[in-house]
């Protein structure tokens, strides 16, 4: 019984002393850092982060060798203001990606001045057309008025004129009146449209002479909600289809 009691105790420290190397050895064991700060002017540590620390925390290695300082917990509005500081630069690169993409897609939209002055050519074709059309059309519709208007000479005493033609003065008027809006609003439309690629086309030749991409800023429009050039805005268009309509 002896004997056997010996062996067992024997048996036992063995396995007690493999587990204290196996302990020792461990990285965990030796991972423990070592968490200083003054509170209340008092040298306080720990072996984790100090939770009411004001200032910045000394973290060492569990050997006592340096390992990093711990910055001083923010306030609420402290990290608030960090993290709006965080979202403007993310802003601002985000802009200054944008800017680079633009100018590169525009470069390759138009290579040289050719291809630009083409496109503004195309932007241009359907709204001047229109504008000769609305042009001709009030020519017509003043060789009808001057006819309306001889034969309502006839009639100087306005109670007296004919109801079909006080109707076909008053439609003469409201046609010619419309048709002259349109070629205002098509006119304006021209020039906005021309003043986008003048634009541009001045922000190109920076970047065909060798001006970074994102480096120029943006294009600048020529009026507050002016498209970019390469086709015909909206009211436009829409000036297009009433001309034809008429």
């Amino acid at each position: 019984m002896g004997f056997e009691a010996a062996s067992g105790l024997s048996m036992s420290i063995r396995s007690l002393t493999v587990a204290m190397v196996v302990l020792v050895l461990s990285p965990a064991a030796w991972s423990v850092s070592i968490f200083s700060c003054a509170v209340d002017g008092k040298l306080v540590r720990s072996d984790r982060e100090i939770p009411n620390c004001t200032g910045q925390q000394t973290e060492l290695n569990s050997d006592g060798s340096f390992k990093r300082i711990v910055p001083p917990r923010l306030s609420p509005e402290e990290r608030a203001n960090q993290d709006e500081r965080a979202r403007q630069v993310e802003v601002e690169r985000a802009g200054v990606n944008d800017a680079i993409r633009r100018d590169r897609n525009l470069m390759l939209r138009y290579p040289n001045e050719a291809k630009h002055a083409k496109a503004r050519a195309d932007a241009l074709g359907d709204l001047r057309t229109s504008v000769r059309r609305s042009e001709t059309r009030i020519e017509l519709l003043l060789i009808e008025q001057k006819k309306l208007r001889d034969e309502a000479e006839f009639y100087p005493d306005k109670q007296k004129m004919p109801l079909k033609l006080k109707q076909d003065l008053d439609a003469n008027e409201a046609a010619l009146a419309a048709q002259r809006s349109l070629v205002q609003n098509q006119n304006t439309d021209i020039s906005r449209i021309n003043a986008n690629f003048d634009a541009e086309l001045a922000h190109l030749r920076k970047l065909w002479g060798g001006a970074a991409a994102g480096s120029l800023g943006p294009v600048k429009a020529a009026a507050s909600g002016a498209e970019t050039p390469g086709g015909p805005s909206r009211t436009s268009a829409s000036a297009v289809k009433t001309t034809a309509s008429h």
